[in-house]
């Protein structure tokens, strides 16, 4: 399936996104630009959001849909260590991204010594790197302070973010380069659909850049 098949499946799929069609559109053409120049996704959220921020760092940097073996060029940098040619005949190609949430030292020493509201401010600084680097910010009321303080931090050094929440206008809203407004106002429903969208974000990458 192409890129334009897999959004057109997730429309007819969940109709209610119907509405949603030039956001996720959007934020595709966003995270296709991040990764064509070479950049990587940060991506953060808190409880059920963090969890969909691992998820989504699981389907970029691994194999989703497709196999994405090492080219001829990259298997060669094995050749000369023992077993290099198993690694690296299992290895597959990523599309970097970083979960903020998974780094539980940094994270309780920040919010202990400094300030728990900064806690993914913090990494965005520490990672961001790239002009086409892009934060995945998910909080479902859109307005969470240390997502929020996130895209801030993302803003001021020059990175965008790509926002998906409910769909009341918020914080994050207003700031995010893209934001996807989920057409549903509980925490759980704004969840239920965020997973079919950042499912179909990360597979029509893939489509795109390695399905040969």
């Amino acid at each position: 399936m192409t890129a334009n098949d897999i959004l057109n499946k997730l429309f007819s799929d969940y109709p209610a996104l119907a509405d949603n069609r030039e956001q996720i559109v959007s934020a595709l053409a966003l995270l296709t630009e991040c990764y064509k120049n070479k950049g990587k996704t940060l991506c953060c959220g808190n409880g059920g959001s963090a969890a969909d921020s691992e998820h989504i760092v699981g389907e970029l940097m691994k194999g989703f849909n497709l196999l994405r073996p090492l080219s001829a060029e990259q298997k060669q940098k094995f050749n000369s260590i023992e077993s290099g040619s198993e690694i690296a005949s299992k290895l597959q190609s990523p599309l970097r991204s970083i979960a903020l949430t998974a780094h539980s030292g940094l994270i309780s020493a920040f919010a202990n010594d400094v300030d728990a509201s900064l806690v993914y401010a913090q990494q965005v600084w520490g990672y961001a790197d790239a002009p086409h680097d892009v934060l995945i910010a998910l909080s479902t009321s859109g307005n969470s302070l240390n997502i929020v303080n996130a895209a801030k931090t993302a803003k001021a050094v020059g990175i965008r973010t790509l926002a998906i929440t409910g769909g009341k206008n918020s914080k994050l809203s207003a700031i995010a380069d893209v934001c996807i407004q989920l057409p549903a106002y509980t925490p759980y429903e704004v969840q239920e659909l965020t997973l079919p969208v950042y499912h179909a974000l990360c597979a029509a990458l893939e489509a795109t850049f390695f399905d040969a």
